[in-house]
């Protein structure tokens, strides 16, 4: 018994990197899966692994950034295996550089396949599903975005992939309150995981890979989405974990941090002179970046 036995999941960006360890661990967990990426090869390639192993899958190659191709993917989904449990958005791609070097293109294109990547297939699962609830049928669905540490903190040379990674915590809870009504969790994860995508970026992405277990192997973040995707996660929506190797952190949202009040409208001066109330005596500058750990 899978934990996942009987479920239908559609994964984004399953060509490579985290999505093709997502597919695989959905897949071996009893899931059939539709792997999409717009890289044919390694789509087939990520399908045909599934299929040596077992289990079911269908190639899809259409842009997640395409509202008419997510809309026929669902319905191609249902059609192939009668139903639609699990989606997990993971489709992304960088054009990273500093905001004055930035071209229009980077900007859009990131963007595009990033925030309305995730929303074009979730309101497209969504309307099914909720058609599916005005009829009767009532099923566990989730869906799992994909953020990451620079849309919670802000990274330098990433002004177009920060805000659509921060865009899509803030799609998580909207998603999160819109859907529970229809049996949907919403949740996100931020994945640090050695991938074709961060090879060479950070420290930990560069160099020969250790032996044996593997803190930035992508199947660790991949058994988190088997969690988050099972029956086990009924009661858990609208959360942001960081997930790297044996370590996982739920992400508090947006709070208050301090407060001052006058009475009337404030003036430069006044504000000025309420910086010990706002700030504590803390540095006026971005959070800090990262994990506690």
């Amino acid at each position: 018994m899978g934990e996942l036995d009987g479920k239908v999941a559609i994964v984004t960006g399953a060509g490579q990197g985290l999505g093709r360890a997502h597919a695989l661990t959905l897949a071996r967990e009893g899931a059939a899966v539709v792997v999409n990426d717009v890289h044919e090869a390694n789509v087939r390639a990520t399908a045909a692994d599934i299929e040596a192993g077992g289990g079911r899958a269908l190639a899809s190659t259409e842009s997640v950034a395409s509202w008419a191709a997510m809309e026929a993917l669902v319905a191609t989904t249902v059609a192939t295996f009668g139903d639609l449990h699990i989606v997990v958005n993971n489709a992304g791609f960088l054009r990273d550089h500093m905001s004055f070097a930035m071209t229009e293109e980077e900007w859009d294109s990131v963007v595009a396949v990033h925030l309305k990547g995730h929303f074009c297939l979730s309101r497209h699962a969504a309307v099914w599903w909720r058609e599916r609830s005005k009829e009767g049928v009532t099923a566990p669905r989730r869906i799992i975005n994909t953020t990451s540490e620079a849309g919670m903190f802000g990274s330098a040379g990433q002004a177009n992939y920060a805000p659509a990674k921060g865009g899509i915590v803030s799609l998580t809870w909207v998603l999160a309150r819109e859907l529970a009504r229809y049996g949907v969790t919403v949740n996100a994860i931020a994945p640090r995981a050695r991938t074709p995508m961060t090879e060479g970026t950070m420290a930990w992405s560069s160099g020969p890979i250790e032996e044996g277990w593997y803190r930035y192997d992508p199947v660790n973040v991949s058994e988190v989405v088997v969690w988050l995707a099972s029956d086990r996660t009924s009661d858990v929506t609208g959360q942001v974990f960081v997930t790297v190797g044996g370590d996982i952190e739920r992400v508090r949202p947006f709070e208050i941090a301090a407060a001052a009040h006058t009475e009337g409208p404030w003036t430069p001066a006044g504000l000025d002179a309420a910086r010990a109330e706002l700030f504590g005596g803390q540095p006026a500058e971005p959070p800090p970046a990262g994990l506690t750990h």
